[in-house]
């Protein structure tokens, strides 16, 4: 008997029909984009844009763009899709996330109660499938955990590791996201900067265009016609001329916000391949940084209604952990302040 028939086989199954969801109150506010993965949950993202982009998706027969907050009563057109599965001995499923990654992830939880999970994401993990991956958390939670209604409160890049949310059900969801639109979640970041800092506590005031595209790939930058993007840099810890660990808070959360705001202030995060400094890059990358130093430290609000506060926190990883201490000898590198003058001593009394 060959081996063969017990190897899983990609398998492109029928398309789904054509669906018209009217909006309930419960789903009314969120963003078209959220509220179609929610529906196609084994659709890679990629592809979900891709229907966006191309007005296969209607609201009230009316193309819409990913940021279109959906309304109560508003009629949805749901194409059909053709969704990725397996077969094995003859029978047909949907591909689900490797039981590797479903540990990985679950092992991640560093918090949770009926209404919410903190994960501490792993770098090289993306939040959803997509731009060249499968799976994500995301979907790896809503495997492991099938009898739930798992949906994501915010978005970290997939190089990006430390404190993620996820909402256990959706009036969670809908009072997290009302509480971000309001200012009400504090985000701290701990990023390595270029150069030495010295500009102090800075704020970022400037607005982003997010829907910039270079060679297929998004590309965000600073523009006036943007929208509002603040992020506040603190500097921690100072390694000479090469580098400076920065706090970094952002009341607002754009996509890579905190990565073009660091290079609009002159000080690019290390490792960071798209908006980075290649030269210091490559320095770093001899002291053991291999992705784009940036970890999401710390998230805490207080809960709407109660007022109970929240707070979660990650720790640096290992392999960041172990850059710093590789470069901690470039602070006696640094230039030493020049010492104020010295005051003529005062001729004592007679």
């Amino acid at each position: 008997m060959s081996n063969e028939a017990a190897v899983p086989e990609r398998f492109h199954g029928p398309k789904s029909p054509v669906i018209l969801r009217t909006v309930t109150l419960d789903e009314a506010g969120q963003r078209i984009d959220n509220f179609l993965m929610r529906h196609f949950k084994t659709v890679p993202r990629s592809r979900v844009y891709r229907l966006l982009r191309k007005g296969e998706v209607r609201v009230n027969r009316k193309r819409v763009d990913a940021e279109y907050r959906i309304q109560q009563g508003d009629e949805v057109r749901l194409p059909p899709v053709r969704i990725d599965a397996v077969e094995t001995h003859g029978r047909v499923t949907p591909r689900q996330p490797s039981s590797s990654l479903l540990e990985l992830i679950e092992r991640a939880v560093i918090f949770q109660d009926k209404h919410l999970l903190a994960i501490d994401k792993p770098a090289g993990v993306a939040v959803h499938g997509g731009s060249g991956m499968s799976f994500g958390v995301i979907e790896a939670l809503r495997a492991s955990r099938p009898r739930e209604t798992l949906e994501l409160v915010h978005r970290l890049d997939r190089d990006t590791s430390g404190c993620l949310l996820v909402a256990r059900d959706r009036s969670t969801l809908t009072a997290l996201h009302a509480l971000i639109r309001n200012g009400g979640m504090h985000k701290t970041y701990l990023a390595l900067v270029a150069g030495s800092w010295q500009l102090g506590t800075k704020r970022v005031d400037a607005p982003l265009a997010t829907d910039n595209r270079q060679h297929g790939e998004r590309h965000v930058r600073v523009a006036a016609a943007g929208k509002d993007s603040v992020s506040i840099f603190k500097p921690v810890q100072f390694f000479g001329p090469l580098a400076t660990l920065m706090e970094v808070d952002i009341p607002t959360g754009r996509t890579h916000q905190i990565r073009v705001h660091a290079s609009f202030a002159g000080h690019p995060l290390l490792g960071d391949d798209k908006y980075g400094d290649r030269e210091r890059n490559a320095e770093l990358k001899r002291h053991g940084l291999k992705r784009t130093f940036l970890h999401a430290q710390s998230v805490a609000f207080e809960w709407p209604g109660s007022g109970v506060p929240f707070h979660a926190s990650a720790p640096l990883p290992g392999e960041l952990t172990a850059v710093l201490d590789a470069i901690t000898p470039m602070k006696r590198r640094a230039p030493p302040r020049q010492a104020a003058p010295r005051r003529a001593a005062k001729p004592p009394r007679r």
